[in-house]
C-alpha cells in the first residue's frame, strides 16, 4: 500500500499530513483546534480540512460558525454526516428537514441534494463513499 501525505497548502504550510496508510489515527480534538485556528476559520463562515483519503473514500472535517450554510451539498455517493459537537440542520431535497445533534449521524443515499445549516457553532464529519473502481454506488 502506497502512504500519501497532504502537500503542504497557503493556509497550512506546516507541511505534510498523512491523509492515507495501512492505519491513520485522526485525533479530532487535534484536528477541530487546528481548524478554529486558522486563519479561514476568523474569515469565514466555516474551514475544512482533509483527514482521510484513500480509493474511493474521503472524509473532511468541517467547523462551522452559527448560521454557516453549506448549500447545493449532492451526494456523490454515499455520505455520512456525523455531528461531533453542535446542532446542524438538513434540508434533503426529497425528504424535508431534520436536525442532527452532537454525537448524532445520517447517512445518505447517491442523488440527493442538502443544504446543511449550523444551528450553533458545530464541528462535522462527512464521509464520501464511493466504489473501489471510483464509481459511485
Amino acid at each position: 500500500m502506497e502512504i500519501k501525505m497532504n502537500e503542504s497548502t497557503h493556509n497550512r504550510p506546516e507541511g505534510k499530513r498523512l491523509v492515507d496508510a495501512p492505519a491513520v489515527f485522526i485525533a479530532f480534538d487535534e484536528q477541530q483546534a487546528k481548524l478554529q485556528n486558522e486563519v479561514a476559520w476568523k474569515k469565514s463562515d466555516h474551514n475544512s480540512i482533509t483527514v482521510f483519503k484513500s480509493g474511493g473514500t474521503t472524509t473532511l472535517m468541517t467547523a462551522m460558525h452559527k448560521d454557516a450554510i453549506l448549500e447545493d451539498l449532492d451526494t456523490e455517493g454515499l455520505l455520512l454526516l456525523q455531528v461531533l459537537d453542535g446542532c446542524i440542520g438538513i434540508t434533503d431535497d426529497r425528504d424535508g428537514a431534520r436536525t442532527i445533534t452532537d454525537k448524532q449521524m445520517m447517512a445518505v443515499h447517491l442523488g440527493r441534494k442538502l443544504e446543511v445549516v449550523a444551528e450553533k457553532e458545530s464541528v462535522v464529519l462527512l464521509t464520501i463513499i464511493r466504489d473501489v473502481a471510483g464509481e459511485i454506488f
